[in-house]
């Protein structure tokens, strides 16, 4: 900056008196209360005179520490520009404006001589004052003390590009791209020479977002762009659902949009993932030949059955759907069907639960009712597995049946035989069930020798015991395993692997 003054009082010459000039003192009394630091400067290169706040942006308590002349300045503090490159001899701006030349702002970090790093950051313009022939009478640094300001802007650069989270950062002068983190980067595989420079029109981040056109009026408008989803096209031809939204912010002085994401491809994946899941889950569920019912976990309303469900009861879904078990009389008796509910509501399951089912025909079918609780859709249900052993059971008495009436007279029957028909329905080996822990020593060996056919007496002097203690033993058995007939106990010996002759009963020996 030029100023040109009329008169230059009664100095005569430019050397250090020259601050006793009228143009001098009229100049130090106007910048003395300034907080902008002001350093006068003499044509000569002499350091004429610096306020307090040029002195403090200096860390020194005098002019002379500043330095006598220019050239003692430049050893005592040390200037580079803010991309570390040193201020080389000519460009300082002291030097500048000694010059005389005139501008406006430069950023320059200056430390004391010897110091390893900047200790402050000046913003510098210079003051040219003339004398009504245009030379330079007295010269002017004006500077500002920048350094909190750059530490701030600083820090935010440094939180910036080490933020994990994905931005961008956009400048509303000319709604170009100048910042983007290494989140967004590693998010979707962009180059940082493909975003930074071009335009939020050119690079849309907003292209196929849920309401671009209120985001480009945001944008416009210098205003906060609320959250919404968009969908980027990836450089791989790919794309990558996430939720974007901007939020102004100045650096600078200048006005910028701070524009953050948040990755929802990993939702959507999931989201697809349990689409496909229940698409197989409804598709399993139709097509299973055993009847299944899926209810509601608190009503117990039926949302849907499969066929075999309908086949095996006769029912449909528009008449099932939306009715409890016990409105459509599907249980026996409302006690099952209160049973049932109770025992999923407190442990969330049950397995192989005997129950009667009644079909629309008025039929009660024997089953088997497994149930868990499962999540379909985000909502709590219950799975009902049905299997239907009506003919099972039937099968059972009838074998039953005959094998009691051939015990009837065993002399003629030989054991082998009795012992191929209760093998027909052997069980696959497992746990011991409830029934065989519960049964002594000497109860399992009474057990087996019934199963050879023999009579109580038979058994006594097989044995070594009383009749009348034979007899108590066999009606413990029979308490224990839920049985009322001989013949009940061969099946019941056979199913469990504790028949002297059945193909399992080499585990139960340690029994004996």
């Amino acid at each position: 900056m030029d100023v040109v003054l009329g008169g230059r009082g009664n100095v005569t010459d430019h050397s250090a008196a020259s601050l006793r000039s009228t143009s001098a003192n009229v100049l130090r009394e106007i910048v003395v209360g300034l907080t902008e630091g002001v350093i006068l400067i003499d044509p000569d290169q002499t350091l004429l005179w610096a306020n307090a706040a040029a002195l403090d942006m200096h860390g020194v308590l005098s002019t002379d520490e500043l330095g006598p002349t220019v050239s003692d300045y430049r050893e005592r503090f040390q200037l580079r520009y803010r991309n570390n490159h040193p201020v080389e001899p000519g460009g300082d701006p002291i030097e500048r404006v000694v010059g005389g030349e005139a501008f406006s702002e430069v950023i320059v970090e200056v430390a004391r001589a010897g110091a390893a790093e900047p200790e402050w950051v000046h913003k510098i313009r210079s003051l040219v004052i003339r004398d009504e022939n245009g030379a330079p009478e007295c010269l002017a640094l004006i500077l500002q003390d920048a350094s909190l300001r750059f530490e701030a802007e600083e820090r935010f650069e440094r939180a910036f590009g080490a933020n994990p989270a994905p931005a961008l950062i956009c400048r509303l002068s000319d709604q170009r791209f100048v910042k983007v983190n290494q989140g967004f980067l590693d998010m979707t595989g962009f180059e940082r020479e493909a975003i930074v420079g071009r335009s939020v029109f050119d690079f849309d981040i907003f292209a196929n977002a849920t309401d671009r056109k209120l985001a480009k009026e945001r944008i416009v408008e210098g205003r906060p762009v609320p959250q919404m989803e968009s969908e980027l096209d990836l450089p791989d031809g790919t794309s990558k659902l996430v939720i974007v939204a901007g939020q102004p912010i100045e650096v600078n002085d200048e006005d910028y949009m701070l524009f953050t994401f948040a990755d929802l491809e990993p939702r959507r994946k999931a989201e697809r993932l349990a689409r496909q899941s229940e698409q197989r889950f409804a598709h399993a569920f139709r097509m299973a030949p055993v009847a299944m019912v899926v209810t509601s976990l608190k009503g117990h309303e039926i949302i849907d059955a499969n066929r075999a469900f309908n086949s095996m009861t006769g029912h449909d879904d528009e008449a099932t759907v939306g009715l409890r078990p016990g409105e459509l009389a599907f249980w026996d008796t409302p006690a099952t069907c209160r049973r049932f509910e109770q025992v999923i509501e407190a442990s969330g399951g049950l397995h192989n639960a005997d129950a009667k089912v009644r079909t629309k025909a008025g039929d009660v079918l024997d089953c088997l009712v497994s149930a868990a609780a499962i999540t379909v859709e985000d909502d709590p249900r219950v799975l009902w597995v049905i299997q239907d052993i009506t003919e099972r059971r039937h099968s059972e008495l009838e074998l039953v049946t005959a094998i009691e009436t051939v015990m009837k007279d065993a002399s003629w029957f030989s054991h082998s035989i009795v012992a191929t028909l209760a093998n027909l329905r052997v069980q696959p080996l497992g746990t011991p069930p409830r029934e065989v822990a519960a049964l002594t020593k000497r109860e399992i060996e009474v057990l087996r020798v019934i199963c050879e056919g023999l009579g109580d007496a038979q058994i006594a002097d097989r044995l070594s015991m009383s009749p009348n203690t034979v007899r108590n033993h066999v009606a413990r058995i029979y308490a224990k395993i839920g049985v009322n007939r001989r013949g009940a106990v061969v099946v019941w010996a056979h199913e469990h692997g504790l028949a002297s002759n059945s193909p399992s009963s080499q585990i139960n020996k340690p029994l004996k």
